[in-house]
């Protein structure tokens, strides 16, 4: 996606266009932002080739490491781009250099103390409790096994706020449909228990009886979600069968894997949940990323006192 002139420098290409794998299938982004990481991501390859031209070494982000993103920056800085284009080009760098050291291509980090510019928050998107019944409906439309593996996913994403890579990485032995439980493990291997609803538990126990055994192919196959392989269902599969769903219901491109994580909580939050606790469902090390829900929360309670006072019309 990223035209990089030198063949030294392909091994910068792939591992842009890697993360910007990465942000499609695990993120969910949309084809737009998509379109903009790449074209500032791009951008950030060609100053790459010609800081190492200009320094005689192969383009690579060992070489181009602190210094030379401290002066991409200060470049980026001096083209009078607006805040809000300035910070979405220094989120997609950080963002992808944060990216890198998780995926071990990089030791250190050259974007650790890279700053934003402060921009407004924007809020997660999150659909409604009726769409998110109309999503869940879709695969009792169909009784072949991978429907009920489809069904007891989507309800056990929505029920758990669970990220993508957690689901796909829960085995049979991290359910517990007799006490409606979900083990999972986040960021950091860290584990926690997560309460399910019954019909969520009851789902994925209809899955594992009904359809599983149909799909695997080998007895000893520890996933939970499995693929028509019999093997351990991917990020990219899970959001290929969500997009098809989503489509059927009428939702066209409102909803990720994520949007579901984001449902979960606004709802959770609206209904009364204590944020603390949403905190720990959703794996948050820090409540301030959890906080960004309570101000959805609270968009939701002046559209509905907007929409209801008598003088507020």
């Amino acid at each position: 996606m990223v035209s990089i002139s030198c063949k030294e420098g392909e091994r910068v290409k792939e591992d842009i266009e890697h993360f910007l794998n990465y942000l499609k299938v695990e993120r969910g982004f949309s084809q737009n932002t998509l379109d903009a990481y790449n074209n500032d991501l791009g951008q950030m390859v060609e100053y790459v080739e010609r800081d190492a031209r200009y320094r005689s070494v192969i383009p690579s982000w060992q070489n181009f490491g602190k210094h030379g993103l401290a002066s991409y920056m200060v470049e980026l800085k001096s083209r009078g781009y607006a805040v809000t284009t300035l910070a979405r080009k220094v989120a997609a760098t950080k963002s992808f250099f944060n990216f890198m050291v998780a995926d071990g291509k990089l030791a250190d980090n050259p974007a650790e103390k890279v700053t934003s510019p402060k921009v407004g928050k924007s809020l997660p998107d999150a659909i409604t409790i009726t769409e998110v019944r109309e999503l869940i409906s879709q695969p009792a439309k169909s009784s072949a096994p991978e429907a009920k593996r489809d069904r007891a996913m989507l309800e056990l994403l929505y029920a758990s706020g669970m990220r993508v890579s957690e689901m796909i990485a829960l085995n049979l032995e991290d359910i517990d449909t007799a006490n409606n439980t979900i083990r999972c493990f986040g960021k950091g291997s860290k584990e926690r228990i997560i309460p399910i609803y019954p019909q969520a538990a009851q789902s994925v126990a209809v899955y594992i009886k009904d359809a599983r055994p149909a799909m695997v192919h080998r007895d000893n196959e520890p996933a939970l979600f499995v693929n028509q392989r019999g093997e351990r269902l991917t990020r990219q599969g899970l959001w290929q069968i969500l997009k098809g769903y989503a489509k059927a219901a009428g939702l066209g491109n409102k909803v990720t894997p994520h949007t579901l994580r984001h449902s979960f909580a606004t709802h959770m939050l609206s209904g009364g949940a204590d944020l603390r606790a949403v905190q720990e469902m959703l794996g948050h090390a820090n409540i301030s990323t959890t906080q960004i829900y309570t101000h959805v929360s609270s968009e939701h309670i002046r559209r509905a006192y907007n929409s209801s006072h008598p003088r507020a019309k």
